[in-house]
């Protein structure tokens, strides 16, 4: 837990940098995009500051000491005028990606092949206290996360994982605290669940989102949002809406890989009433974990697999449904497959 640092040894000043003139750890932590570009230059310099959320926690206090001491400045982890010219003065060599890209590399290649024992933080959006858009007949998208990931909750645990529910009850958590929670439990992934909405009742289709702002990407939520996306479009037929970088607090503020669902527009008629049946909660679940699944395999066997027992599976359904893709019995599922 941070701890507020001791009274400021740097004289704070105005700065053209988009970093403030004066950030230290404290409790509760700075955080913003002053503090993100600070995260981001420090990386990109090889001080490992961490995940670029913008949140000055232990890690990025340390990258900050670890610059200073290397430049033969007082290291306090004060960012002061004078630490600030140090770190504007330095060019970074090349352009490549900065630490934390990096680190994220590393860690899809060393993750487990397998979904066995893995813990997952299922996040069912919004709740008691925020219920989110509504949909024409009164369902709120607060119920109809939480029935999702109660659906997908399950799912995994047949699949062998260990998930947990950062949302149940009548908590509605922030997302902050939904946040810290998946960090200190130790999660591999985080999936959180909405639905969209929008003026137009005929909007329809699933989107997906990971970290992303200018100039980085989070690889690992991107490959993840991918998996599902496509299978949401592709098993269940729904419209494609695609997968988006986005700097949401959840998807910023969390270490592991980390994915914003929208399976449906709430807003839609035909898919307010698909998401009140069982059969399709059932089947975004079956796709969302199958998805999982697949992201924990090398990217070879990925490869393998996406012509293998589970893309067969569905093609026979869908066969044996009259050919149309999606879940058998479905009013419309997969009459409007198609990039939107």
């Amino acid at each position: 837990m941070a701890c507020s640092a001791p009274a400021p040894s740097e004289p704070s000043g105005s700065s053209n940098s988009g970093v403030s003139s004066l950030l230290y750890l404290r409790s509760p932590s700075y955080r913003g995009d002053d503090v993100r570009e600070l995260q981001a230059r420090l990386n990109l310099l090889g001080f490992d500051a961490g995940r670029e959320d913008g949140i000055l926690g232990e890690r990025t206090h340390a990258a900050i000491r670890d610059f200073q001491r290397n430049v033969a400045l007082v290291p306090d982890g004060i960012v002061g005028p004078v630490t600030l010219e140090a770190l504007m003065r330095i060019r970074p060599v090349g352009t490549g990606p900065g630490r934390a890209a990096v680190r994220e590399g590393e860690l899809l290649r060393r993750m487990s092949a397998t979904l066995e024992g893995a813990s997952i933080a299922v996040d069912a959006g919004h709740g008691p206290a925020d219920q989110g858009a509504i949909g024409p007949t009164g369902l709120t998208e607060a119920e109809a996360a939480a029935l999702l990931a109660g659906a997908l909750f399950d799912e995994l645990v047949a699949r062998g994982a260990e998930p947990f529910l950062l949302r149940s009850g009548p908590a509605t958590p922030s997302a902050d605290d939904r946040a810290r929670r998946a960090n200190e439990s130790g999660a591999e992934l985080l999936v959180s669940l909405h639905m969209n909405s929008h003026d137009d009742d005929q909007a329809e289709g699933a989107s997906c989102f990971y970290y992303g702002r200018e100039g980085y990407v989070s690889q690992a939520g991107q490959r993840l949002a991918e998996h599902i996306q496509e299978a949401l479009t592709g098993d269940l037929g729904l419209k494609d809406g695609r997968t988006h970088p986005k700097s949401m607090p959840l998807l910023r503020e969390t270490r592991m890989p980390a994915v914003h669902v929208e399976p449906c527009f709430i807003t839609n008629h035909r898919e307010e009433a698909l998401l009140r049946t069982d059969r399709f909660r059932r089947g975004v679940a079956t796709a969302v974990g199958g998805a999982i699944e697949r992201f924990f395999l090398p990217e070879s066997a990925e490869s393998k697999q996406g012509e293998g027992p589970a893309r067969a599976g569905a093609s026979l359904a869908s066969a044996k449904a009259g050919g149309t893709p999606g879940l058998p019995g479905l009013p419309g599922s997969g009459a409007r497959t198609g990039a939107g």
